[in-house]
């Protein structure tokens, strides 16, 4: 990975961080804060020292205030606001930060003297809080095309609702690279495609995404 690169993925956190995360995300679906995405998760030392250069030995303004971070242990992500907005909007970030507290994550806003509003961590023995736990899949962006998405599978309704099981190969691989395409093309999240090939994929959720990808493409 170039020193350069920024990596958004957050299977490359530790699964410890995974769950913060994706709780976080969660909480602020339903809090009504879903214009946020991820801007970076795990950095290779090297990636660490480059960026510290910046400002420093790099023309720049510094970016970051240390060498030891924990985006090196798989352990923190960063964040921004989707547009109209501003990419760094205090308002939004304030209000993801005091969610984060609630559930134990420790937010670069409150820092003293180093304050990094966009970054969330959380140290390796960080359980999840008391009445709190992952109440669907929970669709984290890491793009501001896509909003937090929280895909919650009721019994009842999950017993009405059809699974999408076509009886024809060819009408399941056509929409296995349709699916496909719009993750490569950033219009929605992997993990459809990953509930579809896992055959967790109902007849209304993939009509929805029809829709939803036709719509985008049509902008």
């Amino acid at each position: 990975m170039s020193v350069t690169t920024t990596c958004r993925d957050i299977n490359e956190l530790l699964p410890v961080a995974q769950t913060a995360c994706k709780l976080l995300f969660q909480e602020c679906y339903k809090a009504g804060i879903r214009d946020i995405f991820i801007t970076e998760t795990y950095r290779t030392q090297e990636r660490q020292n480059y960026l510290y250069q910046q400002g420093r030995s790099r023309p720049g303004s510094i970016i970051t205030w240390t060498l030891n971070s924990r985006h090196t242990s798989r352990l923190a992500w960063d964040i921004a606001v989707a547009p109209p907005k501003a990419l760094y909007d205090v308002n939004t970030l304030n209000k993801v930060g005091a969610i984060a507290r609630k559930l134990g994550i420790t937010w670069g806003g409150d820092w003293v003297g180093s304050v990094d509003r966009p970054h969330f961590e959380v140290p390796p023995s960080w359980t999840m809080p008391k009445g709190y736990k992952l109440e669907g899949t929970v669709i984290v962006p890491t793009t501001s095309n896509l909003k937090v998405q929280l895909i919650v599978e009721d019994k009842q309704i999950k017993e009405e609702t059809k699974m999408w099981d076509p009886k024809s190969p060819t009408m399941y691989t056509e929409a296995e690279n349709f699916i496909e395409q719009a993750v490569k093309d950033g219009i929605i999240q992997k993990q459809h495609l990953d509930d579809l090939r896992n055959r967790k994929m109902t007849t209304d959720r993939l009509l929805g995404l029809y829709i939803t990808i036709e719509q985008r493409r049509n902008k």
